[in-house]
């Protein structure tokens, strides 16, 4: 009873972590605006917390860089469990624009697993927010 309770509260209220390891700020910008009220992800429950120990999700937008990589795992390592990580952007799927560079590693998921993948450059509000739903709907 009580799991199916944790299960329930996770599904309501997702608490997000938003990591920028080094993108052009495009699609930071496009995670805020679907905050902010003309869009309301928060009316999934989703609420930004400034700490991993706070967060259940890890929104990374921009490429893993050598010099990020270890920053990002300690971050992951921080947050409790369950936790997921949604890849936000070309640049965090694949590298994007970035990719190939002498100090890219590439996507996100070349540092730690990956939930959700949210293709696009930059990424639409309404793409962001249909994937957060679809990554509610695996909790």
């Amino acid at each position: 009873m009580f799991e199916g309770l944790k299960r329930w509260a996770r599904k309501k209220s997702p608490w997000v972590l938003h990591f920028n390891s080094g993108a052009c700020n495009a699609c930071d910008i496009e995670i805020l605006a679907a905050l902010m009220p003309h869009f309301d992800l928060e009316r999934f429950g989703v609420l930004l917390k400034a700490t991993p120990r706070h967060a259940d999700v890890l929104l990374c937008s921009g490429p893993a860089t050598r010099q990020v990589a270890p920053r990002l795992k300690r971050i992951y390592e921080q947050m409790p469990e369950p936790k997921f990580v949604v890849a936000v952007g070309a640049c965090a799927c694949s590298g994007g624009a970035f990719r190939g560079g002498y100090n890219i590693l590439d996507g996100v998921d070349q540092v730690i697993p990956v939930s959700a993948y949210i293709p696009g450059c930059p990424i639409k509000p309404e793409a962001l927010i249909d994937g957060v739903a679809k990554l509610l709907g695996k909790i």
